[in-house]
């Protein structure tokens, strides 16, 4: 079968407004040319919980290597498959590496062991939200020493972890910053925090040390990938900014490469109480509340509950702060005792809305000598697309594929707004063709995976085999 892509230079293909098909029917001809004709669909929204890449509950795993080279285990890829069977497309993994904590040098045979864990979470499908850390809590309360490694032993263990991350990046979503203290969230730490018995008490030497890691770990990933912080003061304190919405990321900022831009958030103990267990530090709390709902609607967001709180732990409370602080995952394994009080009502309606969920709406093509397509997609989810994300047209005719980008990016498409694409098919060879909308994984080892490609919420659109939503629409080209 013959591909053929189109580039989005040649033809011209930009995000506009949407135009009135009358528009689309008075534009210019010759005479010795048919009269350019025009087509609108609408489309039927669906109420299916969706699959889709890098969004919804998600199982959250962990492995270790003990100085003995005990206590990994693998990614099974049976596993992997039922998960996304289940709706469920991307893991938290969390790799313990207590041989590490007092040696510079990580082992060969461990690198294979993780590399191995990726390379079975590309075959299922399934994406990889990463933390490495070096030891867990035991039983509350908690007390010195902890042991984690030191900042040189840290540093020098994401330079070796470097080429795997970037390796791996089309199946690593977002790194969480991992490495300090108990379970890697940043506290309960020995080397982070000048007294190890009053972790929340940090001089400036701690939050520099601090924001070394956050450095390295933003240097070792490629720039089309962030990580996540434990609390939003450690966002605050790696870039010196204040709490509130004078101090979260900008619309300009929004995705413009910075450390601001690549630096989200995971809430470990959301709904847990008032202040979410120590996750919301300001004084008074809504500076932090404020800050997140502003920074969340450009950067990641995701977690787990941890303990029953009624009312806020339920589901119509849990719902909206979900929405208000544009949450992509959350976990489906802890806390069930929260979980279990949303009842399967509340779960289903979380599995839809958390992050993006987009639904076409409409779309019209123009045929003859100016063809053009324009799509218009709603995002009824919670959140925007973390990742970037391109989105296409897939023309084809039987025998032959061309690929048309469209001058958009599906990750600026924010919750409650609709984006109406345009694209001009005036490079497209002469003939008629059935149109279909692509929103592939933007990396191009996956990118031709239907498993990591986006499908609409919409009956009947869905091409399963191919990864695109069909528009139940043939342009005509002439020349």
């Amino acid at each position: 079968m013959q591909h053929r892509t189109i580039t989005t230079a040649a033809l011209a293909a930009v995000i506009a407004l949407a135009v009135p098909t009358n528009a689309w029917a008075s534009s210019s001809h010759s005479g010795h040319h048919p009269a350019p004709t025009s087509s609108t669909v609408t489309y039927t929204a669906s109420d299916a919980v969706i699959p889709n890449p890098q969004r919804g509950f998600d199982h959250t795993t962990e492995t270790h290597y003990r100085a003995d080279g005990s206590g990994y285990t693998p990614l099974d890829a049976a596993t992997l498959e039922g998960y996304r069977a289940d709706g469920v497309t991307q893991i938290v993994r969390v790799f313990y590496m207590e041989a590490f904590v007092d040696q510079r040098r990580l082992s060969p045979a461990w690198l294979a062991l993780v590399q191995h864990d990726y390379d079975t979470a590309r075959a299922a499908g399934v994406s990889v939200i990463t933390r490495f850390a070096y030891v867990q809590g035991g039983s509350y309360p908690y007390s010195a020493p902890y042991g984690d490694a030191d900042l040189p032993t840290v540093l020098a263990h994401i330079k070796q972890l470097t080429p795997v991350l970037r390796r791996n990046a089309d199946v690593i979503p977002t790194l969480q910053e991992g490495f300090i203290g108990l379970w890697g969230e940043g506290y309960y730490t020995d080397h982070f925090a000048s007294d190890p018995a009053n972790p929340g008490v940090l001089t400036e030497a701690d939050k520099d040390a601090r924001r070394q890691v956050i450095a390295a770990e933003l240097a070792a990933l490629p720039s089309s990938r962030s990580i996540q912080v434990r609390t939003m003061q450690m966002k605050q304190d790696a870039l010196r900014t204040t709490s509130g919405t004078a101090g979260a990321l900008t619309p300009q900022q929004a995705h413009d490469g910075s450390a601001a831009s690549r630096i989200g958030h995971h809430n470990d103990c959301f709904l847990a109480s008032p202040d979410d267990f120590g996750t919301f530090l300001s004084d008074p709390l809504s500076l932090d509340q404020d800050y997140l709902a502003a920074d969340s609607r450009y950067v990641l967001v995701g977690g787990e509950t941890c303990a029953v709180n009624a009312p806020r732990s339920e589901y119509p409370s849990a719902a909206a702060e979900m929405a208000k602080y544009h949450y992509s995952y959350l976990n489906l394994d802890y806390n069930k005792d929260v979980l279990s009080t949303w009842g399967q009502d509340g779960m289903t309606d979380a599995a839809k809305k958390l992050g993006y969920r987009f639904t076409m709406t409409s779309s019209t093509v123009t045929s003859g000598k100016h063809p053009a397509v324009s799509v218009s997609v709603r995002n009824d989810g919670w959140a925007a697309p973390y990742n970037r994300r391109p989105v296409q047209l897939v023309l084809t005719n039987g025998h032959r594929h061309v690929t048309v980008p469209v001058r958009a990016d599906a990750s600026s498409w924010q919750p409650g707004t609709t984006a109406t694409l345009t694209a001009s098919l005036r490079k497209v060879p002469a003939g008629k063709w059935e149109v279909a909308l692509a929103m592939p994984a933007a990396e191009r080892s996956v990118s031709r995976d239907p498993a990591f490609a986006i499908q609409t919420a919409n009956v009947g659109t869905w091409d399963a085999a191919a990864g695109v939503n069909e528009l139940g629409q043939v342009v005509t080209v002439r020349r």
